[in-house]
Order: structure tokens, then sequence, then C-alpha cells
């Protein structure tokens, strides 16, 4: 399926849209104020060691600690597993790699086993092994492989490496100056290392405009569309040295209108902010992201079919694991995902939408686990989650709800506010109470409530008025002594 990176950059951000067939199917955001640190390495100094939770706090020089496991320490791989108290101890520097971002209220997570991504090789200077990326099937095919990357490695060369799946067709020359990119990089860290003092930052990862040709772009890719000069000169400079192929991908956008604009992204944005996602047929998809969980809701909506209700539910599953697949991409959902399908009792329907399910998950780039129909009809998943969500990185919580989602209703605020003027009455001796309150709360005392706000004026024997503030929300009100 062929495939299009379109890059638009501004002094603030740069943004990555990969399309296929005119859709967007991924969205990538970087800021020049909140980089992502994925990928670093610090020389770390740890703060504190905890035994009771086998991990440790380590000061990497970012505002919160980052979290170390003792599952994430290689040398306590394998049959030589110690509990964390006898390998680390307070105040001990740490060579240290992010492995995942910060996320909410949680530091970075770490891991000591370091590894360099190339274009084609992943580098594991620990490691002695030689993998081969999953996606890359036939033994005959994996073998070979192997076998044309140990052929070209020197013997007294240290470290192990995963050959990615874009080096699926490629020749001993590609390999080697992955290599030699490698090996720079790594012995260039080590000499850093030795004279640093910690906290530090040792190396730091492409930004989102180079990761691009590394990450990115694959056979299908057939062009590479940059709106800006500078970026577009720096990402030609690093593809002529590192990716020759993508070179010739590349081309400098200079069209009046915005290049997003002109491909629908900015609209996608919006939708992809939405909590709900209509589909072709009719029906629509409820998603709702919480912290701990995101569940998904399929549900038939207008769809009403042409044969039989079977089939109706039918189809909208059907048409539902394409969007859901693409939607997890494009909003960049992780964690625990719980899919809702609308409940099917022909089991070979079943079978069939968990087939293509599966099948529109396997073009993602992130890992991901999906489980089969649970007792509930629930499909329980999990997606690699490294950095932070789409909504999470242009939304924050609303200031009217605190993140509820919805808000109380005019009368339930007038109904706070009647409750609110009986305790003061009880308590202070005021000549008159003023209600200050949005415009909707006023206009309801005026109306409906009117009865109710004159009832409560005779029940304590005082006047009460009234004063709408256009800068309070629906919640907010003020009850003032007089």
């Amino acid at each position: 399926m062929s495939e299009e990176i379109l890059i638009n950059v501004t002094p603030q951000e740069t943004r990555v849209a990969v399309m296929q067939l005119g859709v967007v199917q991924e969205l990538h955001i970087e800021r020049g104020s909140n980089r992502g640190i994925a990928g670093n390495v610090y020389l770390g100094r740890i703060k504190r060691v905890l035994p009771g939770m086998q991990s440790a706090f380590i000061d990497i020089g970012l505002e919160r600690s980052a979290f170390l496991h003792v599952a994430d320490i290689w040398e306590n791989s394998g049959d030589t597993a110690r509990p964390i108290e006898r390998i680390l101890f307070e105040g001990q520097t740490l060579l240290v790699q992010v492995i995942k971002e910060p996320i909410g209220s949680k530091g970075a997570r770490l891991t000591t086993q370091l590894s360099f991504a190339g274009r084609l090789l992943v580098y594991l200077p620990q490691e002695a092994r030689i993998g081969v990326s999953q996606r890359i099937e036939g033994t005959e095919q994996r073998d070979a492989l192997r076998a044309k990357l140990q052929a070209i490695l020197p013997a007294e060369h240290q470290g192990g490496y995963i050959i990615r799946t874009v080096a699926e067709a490629k020749d001993e020359a590609h390999f080697a100056a992955d290599i030699v990119y490698l090996d720079k990089l790594w012995n260039n860290l080590q000499t850093a290392s030795q004279t640093a003092g910690a906290p530090q930052l040792l190396y730091q990862e492409l930004d989102i405009s180079l990761r691009v040709l590394r990450d990115f772009v694959c056979l299908d890719t057939t062009r590479i569309l940059v709106d800006s000069r500078s970026t577009f000169k720096k990402m030609l400079e690093f593809a002529e040295n590192y990716n020759a192929e993508a070179a010739q991908l590349l081309e400098h956008y200079l069209g009046v209108r915005p290049l997003f604009d002109l491909y629908n992204i900015e609209e996608e944005i919006e939708r992809a902010l939405a909590k709900r996602v209509d589909l072709k047929s009719g029906g629509y998809l409820i998603i709702d992201q919480t912290e701990a969980l995101t569940t998904v809701d399929v549900n038939t909506g207008g769809f009403v079919g042409v044969r039989n209700f079977d089939d109706t539910i039918f189809k909208t599953n059907l048409e539902a694991t394409q969007v859901i697949a693409r939607q997890l991409r494009l909003r960049n959902l992780g964690g625990i995902i719980i899919c809702d399908f609308i409940d099917m009792d022909n089991l070979q329907h079943r079978d069939t939408v968990l087939e293509e399910f599966k099948k529109a998950l396997a073009r993602d780039h992130t890992r991901i686990s999906v489980n089969n129909f649970s007792p509930l009809g629930l499909v329980e998943m999990t997606r690699k989650r490294t950095r932070e969500s789409l909504a999470h990185v242009l939304c924050e919580p609303c200031p009217t709800c605190a993140g509820r989602g919805e808000v109380k209703t005019a009368q339930t605020v007038c109904y706070e506010i009647l409750r609110e003027i009986v305790r003061e009455a009880k308590q202070f001796d005021a000549s008159e109470y003023r209600i200050l309150a949005s415009q909707q709360v006023i206009d309801l005392f005026l109306e409906e409530e009117s009865q109710a706000l004159a009832g409560l004026s005779d029940f304590i024997g005082k006047p009460i008025s009234m004063q709408v503030e256009n800068q309070y929300n629906q919640e907010q009100y003020d009850v003032i002594l007089m």
C-alpha cells in the first residue's frame, strides 16, 4: 500500500503525518519546549533504593526522578537474578537509557540494557547475539540475514545486533555502513561517560524529522514532503550520509496553501480529539481514555442493514475493526484497551471479526497483544505505551468540569445555592443575601425557580438579590452577605 509522509515545521513544533491512500494513519508531534526523551542515555545518580518495590529512583537531571525496576537491570538478567538492594546503592552513578517517556504523574522508566537504532540494525553493546525482527518471516530468510551480517563483522567486534525489518532486501555494503555509524556513536558515548558528572545527558535521540528517515521510511513510501527549507536541507544531508534511498523521496513543499490544510490533516486532528467516531455505515464508536485504560464502544447507530439484525451487527463490527486499529495509531493510545464490540451470537461471526481485527492491528509499528473474546463479549488488548497520547499532548483537563467530562446542570447549581443560603442564614445575621452566578443560573432563578427563591426569602426573613457574573462558569457561584 503506497505511503506518503508529510512534515509540517514551525519554530515551536514539528508535526509528522503518515498517509496511506490519502488517509492519515499516524500522527507524531514533537515540540521544542517538550522534546521527547525516549532513547536518551544519561549518567544518573541513584537517589533511593526501594527493596519493597524492587525498584530504584534515579536522578537524571529531570524535574521528576526516573524509575528503574530490577527486571530492567541488564546485569541481573538470566539465572543470576539478585534483589535490587544487593546490586545498587544510594549515591551510585549508573549509565541508563530511557525506555518510556514520563506520562502523567509518573517519571520516565529506565533500563541499563542499552540499545542504539540505526537504519537497518539495532546495536546492543552489552549483548553478543544476532537477532532478527519478528516481522521477517521464514526460517531461511532469517538465517540468511544472520549469515550476511556475521560475515562482515570483524572477529574482535563486541556487541550484538537486531536486524530490522527494512534490512530484508539490503546487501552487505548497507550493513557495513550501519555498523560504522553505530560503532562511532557507541565510542563517542563511552568517551563522554568517562569525564561526565552525574546527572548528565550523554546521548540524545534524533529529533522527529531525522527519525522519519531512520524509522518511518519503508518500501511502500513514495514521497516525503517537507514544508521547511532548513529542515529539508538537514534531512537531505542526513539521508545522503545514512539512507541514500530516502534522499530520492524527499521533496520541499513550496505551495501557498499550508501543507496540512491541503491534505485535510487539521480536520483529522480535530476529529481525533473527539470521543465519538462515525463509521461510514452509520454506526459509531465511543472512545474514552482514562488513566488506567481506554475503552472503545461499538454502536450500530443509524445503520439498519438490508437483511437481518445479525447481519447488521456483523457488518458494523467488521467496519469497526479497521477504524479502531487506525484510531489507536492516530491517537497513540496505549496501555490496556478494552473493545466492546456489539454482541454476536454467531460464533463464526465472532471469529471473523477477531481475525480481521488482528490483521488491521498487524500494520501497527508498536507492539500489541490481543486476547480472544472474553465471556462478556469484550476484546482485551494491550498496546505498548512509550509516549503521551495525542490528547495528552494537545489538551489539558477542562477547568470547568475538572476532567469529569460533564458539568452540573443549572438546576443542580440553583439547589446548591439555596442550601448554601440556608446554611449562612443559620450562622450569620445579615441584612441581605446576594447571589453571584452565571447567566444560565440567574435566568433559572428568574423563571422556573423564582417561587423557590421567593419562598426561601420569606423563610429566612431577609431579601435575596441576584447578580450575573459573566466570568463565572455554570458551576461557579458565590453568596455574599450584605
